[in-house]
């Protein structure tokens, strides 16, 4: 590692520090699944959470807290058992360009996953095993939208690498399910996918942070710009890269005088 990589490590690693608490979590919408202890709770509403982050964050828990009251407070137990009538109370959520017809989408897919599936890490492990997080993601999309109800409607809420999207939502909510360290703020739940494997979330905070860092160079924002990044971060700290996303994150938020 050259002087000017030490250099970056012990700058992000000190944002790191600074921000991978459990201060950090009021304002973030991982909050949504810190309110619950069951893992399929926390699977669940973490899902939840991650697909609707975008805009306000404000606004995306109180969505997100919205939906776990029509759940009756029990996500789980909601989605493997509910009844046709039961569905009603989902009917008129909306977040966004996100409505009660992808709800009804989503609650289906959990359903049917859940009935033969003890954790939903399971619908990114293809077959034959996990390879690496393109194919995962990949395989994921596949297996979502793999019913003859699908909504066609539905498919822009749930991002894919063959799409060259970024997948920004997915690989946060990866992060939060498999990074295990003492923080308490990722849950650490999954151990099928490893830290190292992560690819870090990239939005237009995190990207215009991590060029001005030098850590990007693609000139695009796509899926190969995620990982652009995160083989840069992985110079950096082979075994957990995407604790970086802590410091890009909050150094794109935060007025500090070393950007």
């Amino acid at each position: 590692m050259h002087i000017l990589q030490k250099d970056l490590k012990y700058f992000l690693d000190s944002k790191v520090d600074l921000y991978n608490n459990t201060s950090f979590i009021g304002s973030d919408p991982i909050f949504v699944p810190h309110r619950f202890s069951e893992k399929q709770d926390i699977e669940i509403m973490g899902f939840f959470a991650a697909t609707f982050a975008w805009g306000q964050r404000k606004t995306i828990i109180q969505k997100s807290m919205e939906l776990a009251e029509r759940f009756g407070g029990k996500p789980f137990e909601f989605i493997l058992n509910h009844t046709e009538n039961d569905l009603k109370q989902l009917l008129g959520f909306k977040h966004r360009t996100f409505n009660d017809t992808d709800l009804l989408y989503f609650a289906d897919f959990l359903h049917r996953h859940y009935k033969e599936n003890e954790s939903l890490e399971d619908a990114f492990i293809p077959k034959i095993g996990f390879t690496d997080m393109e194919s995962a993601l990949g395989y994921f999309e596949q297996n979502f939208f793999n019913h003859p109800h699908a909504s066609g409607r539905t498919r822009k809420h749930v991002a894919t690498p063959a799409r060259n999207s970024t997948c920004k939502r997915l690989n946060m909510f990866l992060r939060w399910m498999v990074r295990d360290d003492d923080k308490g703020v990722d849950f650490g739940l999954w151990k099928k996918i490893q830290p190292k494997d992560l690819i870090c979330p990239i939005d237009v905070h995190v990207d215009r942070t991590a060029r001005r860092l030098g850590l990007i160079t693609r000139k695009q924002t796509d899926w190969r710009t995620a990982v652009e990044l995160t083989e840069n971060l992985r110079l950096l700290d082979a075994e957990d890269p995407v604790k970086y996303d802590f410091a890009l994150f909050g150094l794109s938020i935060e007025p500090i005088e070393t950007r």
